[in-house]
């Protein structure tokens, strides 16, 4: 841990004594709560491995979304559908008076590549998509959380409003930036996310930023071998770029990352391509690191272009920031898992998982770490992957938490996550989580002063002056980011 990050944490611990009347919240509130998720159980389980059945890839989630929103309207939530020039984003709001406005996040995109049969050994289905992400257990159990909170604020007269935001394209496709860019999170007091995993718990992190980008090459085609000088391989522009860009890699800041792959390059070695798509990602922490590096990934492509007489244009796909803490909504998110209960499986669970740890990695963590709660920490140090909830970090208050869904050892993004996502493993750890949201949603409900604290750090952690500007600049949403270069 830094100097710096010590002194910040110091002051926090300063700062949070102003929250110090904040109680936690009563028994009869949590019994209730978790009784309202207990008895919605059967329906979220239902609805997650429905969500998994339809494996919607990004901005083509149609059936997914409108199943959530389904559930959402009938348990008398207000829907608006299509919000921020997405089609299968949502906003679903409850109202019971003036008093704190609380957000819930849900996803539902799956990932091409990675169908899969809810099988311990590797069964692809016939679809090609699947969630290895286990987004299918996210929106879900962030659904059934709000409709759990309505119910207890109905009952017991809590003012405030309820909102469940169904964001579409996590996966490369930075859905939830255009709704903070279009101000929908602008006058909510504080948000709640949580995200399938391998263990429980409210830690929190910063996650890497990411500026994503397809580059396409235009050439000019011809016979090969016959007439090579007639053509100009859009190819040659891939390739040199590629190669450009591995020689940046030694030169570029310490834990950056560039992650690229050929989408088009031609489809017979005899007809020199006139056309030909590389994919490239681009993260770091430190947001301008990754437009720095960016611009310069783009003059790769430039370069490449010149050297082989070929032309050259880029889409941004997507971007986002690194993710932003904040200690004082960590501390309600880990007594709120604390006071969930646990995860435990059946005999029949357990033999499904130790047959998936067999087709892993040595060195994975015992099948029982499903039943521990992990320590609540800030981590000084960037989160290998990224995601849009940073953008939403950044314009308010924001925490999450991940409970076991996944065997443990699993890699994320991978056949083994989705065969548990399409499981009662899968929903054990979803139903846990919509009681740890459930719970710290009327925590804060009932307790201004956390939020006061938490809008305190927040502040301090931005920084004064700090104005908004997506990473991904003015386009549109790229509903069509799914599709290969050959459709």
């Amino acid at each position: 841990m830094t100097t710096k990050t010590i002194a910040f944490a110091l002051a926090l611990l300063a700062d949070n004594a102003g929250a110090a009347g904040a109680q936690t919240l009563g028994a009869a509130d949590q019994g209730q709560i978790l009784a309202n998720v207990t008895r919605d159980a059967p329906a979220l389980s239902d609805t997650a491995l429905q969500i998994w059945k339809y494996a919607e890839v990004g901005y083509q989630e149609t059936q997914s979304s409108a199943l959530l929103q389904k559930r959402l309207t009938a348990a008398g939530f207000t829907v608006t559908p299509g919000v921020a020039g997405e089609p299968t984003a949502f906003v679903a709001s409850f109202k019971n008076g003036a008093g704190p406005v609380i957000g819930v996040l849900a996803e539902y995109d799956a990932l091409p590549g990675l169908s899969q049969a809810a099988s311990p050994s590797r069964a692809p289905l016939g679809g090609d998509a699947g969630h290895g992400c286990g987004h299918n257990l996210f929106g879900a159990a962030s659904s059934y959380a709000a409709i759990a909170v309505k119910e207890w604020m109905i009952r017991n007269k809590v003012a405030g409003e309820l909102r469940v935001y169904g964001t579409p394209a996590e996966e490369g496709g930075s859905g939830k930036v255009y709704m903070v860019r279009d101000g929908l999170f602008r006058d909510v007091d504080t948000v709640l996310h949580w995200h399938p995993g391998n263990a429980n718990s409210a830690a929190q992190g910063p996650s890497m930023a990411n500026i994503s980008g397809k580059f396409r090459f235009h050439g000019r085609s011809a016979h090969a071998a016959g007439n090579p000088d007639k053509g100009r391989s859009a190819l040659d522009g891939v390739e040199a770029m590629d190669a450009m860009v591995n020689l940046m890699r030694e030169h570029i800041p310490d834990r950056t990352r560039i992650h690229y792959v050929i989408t088009k390059g031609g489809k017979a070695p005899n007809v020199v391509p006139d056309e030909a798509e590389v994919y490239y990602y681009v993260r770091h922490v430190d947001p301008a690191v990754v437009k720095s590096v960016w611009a310069w990934v783009k003059q790769a492509a430039d370069g490449a272009a010149l050297g082989t007489q070929t032309k050259v244009d880029v889409e941004v796909t997507g971007g986002v920031y690194s993710l932003l803490p904040n200690a004082a909504l960590m501390k309600v998110m880990d007594r709120s898992l604390r006071a969930a209960g646990t995860i435990s499986w059946t005999p029949e669970e357990a033999a499904f998982a130790q047959q998936i740890q067999t087709t892993l990695a040595p060195g994975a963590p015992p099948l029982s770490s499903v039943g521990q709660i992990q320590p609540a920490t800030i981590v000084d140090d960037a989160l290998g992957g990224s995601t849009d909830v940073s953008d939403v970090s950044w314009v308010t208050p924001t925490v999450g938490l991940s409970t076991a869904t996944f065997v443990p050892g699993s890699a994320g993004h991978s056949w083994q996550n989705v065969a548990a996502a399409g499981t009662s493993i899968g929903v054990k750890g979803a139903v846990l989580a919509a009681k740890t949201l459930a719970l710290a949603a009327a925590d804060l409900f009932r307790n201004p002063a956390t939020i006061a604290a938490a809008k305190k750090e927040f502040g301090e952690r931005r920084g004064a002056g700090f104005e908004y500007k997506a990473m991904l600049g003015d386009r549109k949403p790229p509903l069509d980011y799914r599709k290969t270069a050959e459709e």
